[in-house]
């Protein structure tokens, strides 16, 4: 059998390290190797990965998707490249935007200039629903244009329109997904439901942005890292796939959630002033992924907003060193968090 050689950036994160553990799990597809390519800042913790690191089919390699040389190397040897590896909290891009610019944008035009000259390669590029702003009404399709609010999601956008134009220009296989907000285990406790779970366990308050009023499309990781694989393995070059769940929540509603699943009440609710330039509501329509790949979600926020509350009840000594990591290496927004 033919072995499939897969880099994967941004490996050891919340998404990508699921991503590699179905990959190389039971039902995941025969014949394929992964190489994980992670720099290891705070939110990549190598303990996602010990699943799978005792397998022959995976390799870890720490570096950084800005470095060029490291990354001609590794791309030269591979057949796919699936690109996690990004700088995603919102907040941290409005306090300064220059590691986002470098890491979002520059570090895709790095990995594409090396599937460039070591094509053929199939290159999927992950991206994310605040690319298209923040819509009142309905959904977005993938035809609608791009128009980011935050730093974050500018350059994520700015990755998307890079990745795409070496599609058009050179030929080169690329496949964009762009997702709902995802939620789940391993996921680091900045983002709102970690931050509130993790909160509401420790018997602390939880930080409500505003009037709790913005919505948002949720999506299991397992559901999100399911539909990434069918892109990779089906999807047509040079498409844009979105992904959702159809599971729109406002704030105050997911914070319901989260409070019953925790068994706590909303005395345990701050409410904190809304932060710069929050959109009001994201929804994808995802129709496409749908019809063309069979893709359809399996979890609903109920269950799977329970089972990620039972994860980190029963993980503590995953997540209770992270703070501290946080307060040494990097200086976190522990008040405002947005999901």
């Amino acid at each position: 059998m033919t072995t499939t050689r897969v880099l994967v950036t941004g490996g050891a994160g919340f998404i990508g390290s699921a991503y590699v553990r179905a990959l190389l799990g039971p039902s995941g597809p025969p014949g394929v190797a992964v190489t994980v390519l992670d720099k290891l800042t705070y939110a990549g913790n190598p303990a996602n990965l010990d699943e799978v690191r005792h397998m022959d089919r995976f390799a870890f390699v720490r570096g950084d998707i800005c470095d060029a040389e490291l990354v001609d190397g590794l791309v030269a040897v591979h057949d796919h490249v699936v690109h996690f590896a990004a700088e995603s909290h919102v907040d941290r891009s409005i306090l300064g935007a220059d590691t986002f610019v470098r890491t979002n944008v520059l570090g895709t035009q790095t990995l594409l200039d090396a599937a460039l000259r070591h094509a053929p390669k199939t290159f999927v590029h992950i991206s994310s629903d605040e690319v298209y702003g923040s819509i009142r009404a309905g959904s977005w399709p993938e035809t609608d244009p791009l128009r980011p609010n935050s730093p974050y999601s500018a350059s994520k956008a700015a990755s998307d329109l890079i990745a795409l134009s070496y599609h058009r220009t050179h030929g080169l296989d690329v496949r964009v997904t762009r997702c709902s907000n995802t939620y789940g285990p391993h996921q680091y406790p900045e983002k709102v439901v970690p931050l509130f779970i993790t909160r509401l366990l420790d018997g602390e308050p939880v930080p409500l942005y505003g009037d709790g009023h913005n919505v948002r499309d949720w999506i299991h990781v397992d559901d999100h890292v399911r539909a990434i694989e069918l892109v990779r393995s089906r999807g047509r070059p040079g498409e844009v796939y979105n992904i959702g769940a159809g599971h729109e929540l406002s704030n105050r509603q997911l914070t319901g959630l989260l409070l019953r699943a925790c068994g706590a009440g909303w005395g345990m609710v701050s409410y904190v002033e809304d932060r710069k330039g929050h959109d009001w509501r994201y929804s994808v329509d995802f129709t496409k992924i749908r019809t063309e790949l069979g893709f359809a979600p399996r979890k609903d926020p109920a269950t799977g907003l329970a089972e990620t509350v039972d994860w980190y009840r029963t993980h503590r000594s995953w997540w209770e060193p992270l703070p501290r990591r946080t307060e040494r290496g990097q200086k976190a927004n522990s008040t405002k968090v947005p999901p």
